[in-house]
C-alpha cells in the first residue's frame, strides 16, 4: 500500500462519513475555517464557527451530546477544533479532516 492508496481511502471515508452525518437529524456539520474560506467554498448544510472562535459552539450547540463533524481545508485545524470541543465537554466528535478530500459538491 504506497502513500496515494492511503490518500484515496480517506477521499472515499470522508464521503461516508458526510453521509453518515446527514442521517443524524440533529447533527451538527461545522466548517472551523475562516469565513472568507467558508464563503468560498463549503460542504452543504455546515455552520462556519473558525477555530479562534469555538467557545461560541455552545451558542450553536447547546446539547453538547448531539453528533458534532468538523472539518478544515486539511485537517490540521479540524483536528486541534475536534481536541478543543472534546475538553469544553462534547461528547460525541468526530474529525472529518480536510475538505480538499471531499468529493461532492460544494456551496457558496
Amino acid at each position: 500500500m504506497g502513500l496515494f492508496d492511503i490518500f484515496s481511502k480517506n477521499r472515499t471515508g470522508m464521503n461516508e462519513l458526510v453521509e453518515e452525518m446527514r442521517n443524524i437529524p440533529e447533527a451538527k456539520l461545522i466548517d472551523v475555517r475562516e469565513p472568507e474560506e467558508f464563503a468560498a467554498g463549503h460542504i452543504p448544510g455546515s455552520i462556519n464557527i473558525p477555530v479562534s472562535s469555538l467557545a461560541m459552539a455552545a451558542e450553536a450547540v447547546p446539547d453538547k451530546g448531539i453528533p458534532v463533524y468538523v472539518y478544515c481545508q486539511t485537517g490540521i485545524r479540524s483536528r486541534h477544533a475536534a481536541e478543543i470541543l472534546k475538553s469544553s465537554g462534547f461528547t460525541n466528535v468526530t474529525d472529518l479532516g480536510g475538505i480538499n478530500a471531499f468529493k461532492g459538491a460544494l456551496e457558496m
